[in-house]
């Protein structure tokens, strides 16, 4: 990938020198042709996000790789449309930033502008990948009044105690719906990057009126809820994805993202591989035999 030509300049487009490019979710689908936009055009950089300087300024900016034709992130140069760019704070790490990146746009639009979080509330967390960490700690800064974690490995569950969960749930554990219900009476929230029996189990702890905002299935493309829960509490159950975004909200939170992160408040396990070793990292994340979400740096 180090290979490739320095990209060439088209109108309305930049070249980037490349701090720091994560390896995710939506890299691994795109590339393997898993996405929902097909087999990607190849040969083709990967990187659907980096951080990067223009003007001796640090950015944060978006690319079409696997998605359309184009080549992203994971290079020592890059190229980006110049409206997309979001200048980020100088004292904002490139790496920590890069960890945080969509997936911590998606848990913060995910709890405030589609699940309506207001303080005070209780919030339940599933999953405790880069979405779920970031979303416990972004619930806290909103102002919730109990937050509660589920995860399925012991390190994800100490990572979300890490974060600041209240209380956390093993998502193998019996009855399930009970622990949820015993640690979370009458939530008001469920943020669910899973669906699956995850999700149906933490339905039940939703008082009436609740809501459930699906991100994601990871846990299962079907989720076992029965009429009668979400009747009966009269739930409201929503998606969400990063792609309905308008270019403003986008950047308004990139640029809230990148404050926390700049004071410190915000992060997620990552681990910094140089990008001469991509071939490994990209396997490593694929397998899930990482450290937290991988950043590749140029040098």
């Amino acid at each position: 990938m180090t290979g490739r030509d320095e990209p060439a300049v088209l109108e309305d487009h930049v070249v980037l020198d490349v701090l720091a490019a994560p390896i995710t979710p939506l890299d691994l689908l795109c590339a393997t042709g898993t996405s929902y936009f097909g087999s990607p055009a190849t040969p083709y950089v990967p990187g659907v996000q980096g951080i990067g300087t223009v003007g001796g300024r640090a950015v944060w900016f978006p690319t079409v790789a696997g998605m359309a034709a184009g080549d992203g992130s994971m290079a020592e140069k890059a190229l980006a449309r110049q409206q997309d760019l979001v200048f980020l704070p100088d004292d904002v790490p490139p790496v920590v930033m890069a960890a945080l990146g969509l997936s911590a746009v998606a848990a913060h639009m995910a709890l405030t502008w589609r699940g309506e979080l207001s303080p005070g509330e209780c919030v339940i967390v599933l999953g405790c990948g880069a979405v779920g960490q970031t979303a416990i700690q972004l619930a806290r800064a909103a102002g919730a009044g109990r937050v509660v974690a589920a995860a399925r490995s012991e390190a994800g569950r100490e990572r979300a105690k890490r974060a600041g969960a209240d209380a956390v749930i093993a998502l193998d554990a019996d009855d399930l719906a009970g622990q949820f219900r015993e640690a979370a009476p009458d939530a008001d929230l469920v943020l669910d990057p899973l669906f699956g029996p995850p999700a149906a189990a933490a339905a039940q702890a939703l008082r009436p009126g609740g809501r459930w905002v699906n991100l994601g299935g990871s846990a299962g493309e079907t989720c076992p809820i029965t009429s009668s829960v979400l009747r009966s509490r009269s739930l409201r159950l929503s998606g969400y994805t990063n792609n309905e975004l308008s270019p403003q909200q986008r950047s308004e939170a990139i640029s809230t993202i990148a404050h926390l992160a700049a004071r410190g408040a915000l992060g997620v396990d990552h681990e910094v591989v140089p990008l001469a070793d991509v071939a490994d990292a990209w396997r490593r994340q694929s397998e899930g035999a990482t450290r937290g979400r991988i950043v590749l740096v140029p040098r």
